[in-house]
């Protein structure tokens, strides 16, 4: 059973946000102009965020959608909101199995924009590639970014976008299976910073009355001394 869940930005947002992003994001065309995917990790079992970018239109047509399919083995997906984009979720099961874009004004050729999103990697994916195929639709037309060329291969016309899955980090904190154990570890490692912090100011407060104590035993010490000198001088 598919099940379609719709993110819409409000028209306030709309407003005030989608034409300043266009004009922040414009730039000329890439030589070769894809719809592309960059990770902000790839280490397999850590969650990731994965941002599309498209830069040109279809054949002078501008963009209207952008229809992403989440590779099955990517069981959690988490779309980041957008003030130029409405976001459907199409599941099947439990499992989001596409992620649709839909632009509130078609986006012209002369603009490029992203859209991200967080997966999680497979645990059991290290040295393969997790494959986005992604539709891109348009005024009149579409282009569908579905190609997979095998390694070796030249690539073809329309490549699918894609990710090669590294091997697992070693630390805790770019390796959590889930987000609540990576926030626990953070929030222990506050506490630790903190108590830390803590023995350090206690000390130096210490510190600084033992001294403080010493200067006036050593300025009694000065005195005796010296009302001790005037009576011996007068006897």
């Amino acid at each position: 059973m598919t099940i379609r869940t719709t993110f819409r930005t409000t028209a306030l947002a709309a407003a005030a946000l989608g034409g300043g992003t266009l004009l922040a994001l414009a730039a000329p065309l890439a030589a070769n102009a894809h719809v592309s995917v960059t990770p902000s990790g790839t280490a397999a079992g850590s969650y990731s965020v994965m941002t599309f970018a498209v830069g040109h239109d279809c054949e002078g047509s501008p963009t209207t959608s952008l229809t992403i399919d989440i590779p099955e083995d990517v069981q959690t997906v988490k779309p980041t909101l957008s003030p130029t984009w409405d976001i459907e979720l199409v599941t099947e099961g439990d499992r989001v199995s596409q992620v649709v874009y839909t632009a509130l004004e078609p986006l012209p050729n002369e603009f490029r924009d992203t859209v991200s999103m967080q997966v999680l990697i497979p645990e059991d994916a290290a040295g393969t590639d997790l494959v986005f195929p992604v539709v891109q639709g348009c005024v009149e037309g579409e282009t569908a970014w579905t190609e997979v060329a095998e390694h070796g291969e030249e690539e073809p016309d329309t490549p699918a976008p894609y990710i090669t899955v590294t091997e697992a980090a070693g630390d805790a904190h770019s390796h959590g299976t889930t987000e609540e154990e990576t926030e626990e570890e953070h929030a222990d490692d506050e506490h630790a910073e903190a108590t830390e912090a803590s023995d350090a100011s206690e000390t130096d407060v210490l510190a600084r009355v033992l001294g403080i104590g010493g200067l006036v035993v050593g300025a009694v010490g000065i005195v005796l001394a010296a009302t001790a000198r005037r009576g011996a001088a007068k006897q």
